[in-house]
Formats: structure tokens, C-alpha cells, sequence
């Protein structure tokens, strides 16, 4: 076991929890911050869902991204810190600002208290959101370069995700000292699936499966593997990375319809409820009159956003999964762990 001691916020999140395994697989002694300390038992048992006992090597400190209590203490002694807790709803809140101050100021609590304590390296889990939207319809991919636009109509995620990662590379400019930044902007992710609180991405796949999409919008999307988001986390924490950013991408963009062809053709009996047809653009804008969920992908209605994985694979030897393994590994999860529903007609 290394003595290197690497803080991950948010373990008990998604790619939270993904990135403490790869971090133990990697042989470093772990600490994470949940809200309350009464999660620790659940963290473990995702952990244990993912094939890890990690006993004394993971530790747990007590930290909201609100507040500043808790934070000295929750980087104390750390050599790297893995900021990867944000908020990200299925829904948009009414006020945007729900979503912006705790990712503004979280990302920032945690950069300042982590160079007050000596950290080496934080590594941000940004996103896509920060890169690819409020461009107008463009054929090219993008790449690390390329930052959204907040002068066009964008969601209180985009925006809260942009002004996060903005706000951090400033701080770090101005007010860093020693300590490095390297960020991470992960597209759609998905993988297997430790618990039952499910991100955006696989409540989708969800969703599909079960039967609550009853027919396809046509939406692009692009896909990344929950194991590929935490390898490059890791990578970036050592590697030559410090001031960089770099996009986790597996391949070129996915459609709905795409992703419920392959459900279909792979998961058996547990795709009998998979949609099969697609959904008119003015079905589903009839639908956002009512439906709050409708309303949201409503403007995404065709687009396609393409991303370069180049400067991840050059610069840090990244290999990620396909896009195929990453979507049915998450429905194979979601079968495994029950959280989908039975065959039609079941209760």
C-alpha cells in the first residue's frame, strides 16, 4: 500500500465511488467526504458491490460543499485531492442559482483548503457542459480548447458546470501557490452501477429499459464508461497534467434509438420493454407543455455535439472502453442489483 493519501469528495456519488475503487486498485490509502457520517456504511457496501473490502485504507471526513466546516480536517495530510462532488439533478430547480453557488463555491472551498494544507495536485471533475454548448450546430469536434458559450441560452447545469471550472482555473492562477489543478470533463456516463441513486445518464438507460420511455426522442448523446472517468482521474493526478484539461469521451455520439437497438439485440428478456419506435419532435415538444423532463431535451431535439478523446490518449495513455460496453454494462447492473423492473405483466 502506497503512504500517499488521496481525498475523493463525494464517494458516495457515481463516479465518486468508481474513483475510490481504482485509487485502492492502485494501491493509495483513501479518504472521502460524505455530507453525514452515517452514509459510511453504505459507501462501503457500493464499494463491496464493486469487488472492494477496503477496511482500514479508506477513511471518512464530514464536509458539505454549503459550508466550510469540515474541510481542513477533511484534507489534512492529503498528498492529492479528487474533487468530484457537484450537484447534478435530474431535474432543473427553479432558480438556477441552486445549482451554480454549490458548485462555484465548493470547487473553490476545496481548492483553498487544500493549498492551505500543502495538497500537490487537485484533479476537478468538470464536464462536457463546460466545452460543447451555446455553439451554434457544427460539424467539427470539440476538444479541450473550446469552452461553452454563457452568452447563449443554456441550463442552470451548463452554467453551473462552466462558471465551476472557470472560477477554479482563476483561483489557481491568482491564488494557488504550489498547488496544481488538472481537470477532468467527462461526457455522458454510464458503467455498472454500484446503488440505487442513479445520475442522469443511467437513470436514462433505466428508463429504457423499464419501459418508461415508450419511444425514442431523437437525442445524440455522447457516452463514457464510469471505470474510464476514474482511470483518467487517476492518470491526471500523477501524470503530466498539471494545467490541463482533458475530455472523457469513449467514441463519436450515440443516438437514443441507438442505445435501445443494443439493449434490445444484447439484454434478452430484460429488454422486452425497450421502445422499439421512435417519438416525433412535436410529440415530445406536446409533451414539455406538461412534463418538466420533456421540456428540458426538448432544445437538444436532433442536435449532435461530437468530442475528441485525442488529448487524453497521447498525453495520458488513456484507453477507454467502447460505447457498447459502457451502455450494456450499465443495464446488466441495473438487472443485477434489481433496480429495473420485472417482465411485463409482473407487479
Amino acid at each position: 500500500m502506497s503512504d500517499e493519501l488521496v481525498l475523493v469528495t463525494g464517494g458516495s456519488g457515481f463516479i465518486g465511488a468508481h474513483c475510490i475503487l481504482r485509487l485502492l486498485e492502485a494501491g493509495y490509502r483513501v479518504r472521502t467526504t460524505v455530507r453525514s457520517l452515517d452514509r459510511e456504511p453504505e459507501v462501503r457496501a457500493m464499494l463491496e458491490k464493486g469487488g472492494a473490502e477496503p477496511g482500514d485504507a479508506l477513511s471518512f471526513a464530514a464536509a458539505d460543499l454549503m459550508t466550510d466546516a469540515g474541510w481542513p480536517e477533511a484534507v489534512a495530510g492529503c498528498d492529492y485531492v479528487l474533487h468530484v462532488a457537484s450537484p447534478f439533478p435530474a431535474r432543473q430547480p427553479r432558480n438556477e442559482f441552486e445549482l451554480i453557488v454549490p458548485a462555484r463555491q465548493g470547487a473553490l472551498r476545496v481548492l483553498r483548503a487544500s493549498r492551505d494544507a500543502g495538497v500537490k495536485r487537485v484533479v476537478l471533475t468538470s464536464s462536457f457542459a463546460a466545452i460543447g454548448y451555446g455553439h451554434k450546430p457544427t460539424e467539427r469536434l470539440f476538444t479541450e480548447e473550446d469552452w461553452t458559450d454563457l452568452s447563449a441560452k443554456v441550463s442552470a447545469y451548463v452554467k453551473s458546470k462552466t462558471l465551476a471550472e472557470r472560477a477554479a482555473w482563476e483561483f489557481v492562477a491568482r491564488e494557488g501557490g504550489a498547488l496544481e489543478l488538472a481537470v477532468v470533463n467527462p461526457v455522458g456516463v454510464l458503467g455498472p452501477v454500484l446503488g440505487p441513486d442513479l445520475s442522469s445518464s443511467t437513470l436514462m438507460v433505466k428508463q429504457l429499459v423499464d419501459g418508461a420511455m415508450p419511444r425514442a426522442p431523437r437525442l445524440w448523446f455522447n457516452i463514457v464508461d464510469v471505470r474510464d472517468v476514474a482511470d483518467l482521474h487517476v492518470r491526471a493526478m500523477t501524470d503530466a497534467a498539471a494545467g490541463e484539461r482533458f475530455l472523457a469521451v469513449a467514441g463519436d455520439s450515440v443516438s437514443v434509438k441507438d442505445v435501445a437497438g443494443l439493449l434490445t439485440a444484447h439484454m434478452g428478456a430484460a429488454a422486452q420493454r425497450v421502445p422499439t419506435k421512435s417519438m416525433p419532435d412535436w410529440m415530445v415538444r406536446l409533451v414539455a407543455l406538461v412534463n418538466p423532463e420533456a421540456r428540458e431535451i426538448a432544445p437538444d431535439l436532433g442536435k449532435v455535439r461530437r468530442a475528441s478523446n485525442e488529448k487524453a490518449r497521447r498525453v495520458l495513455g488513456w484507453q477507454p472502453r467502447s460505447n457498447e460496453e459502457a451502455i450494456l454494462a450499465t443495464a446488466q447492473s441495473l438487472v443485477r442489483l434489481g433496480l429495473v423492473g420485472g417482465p411485463r405483466g409482473s407487479a
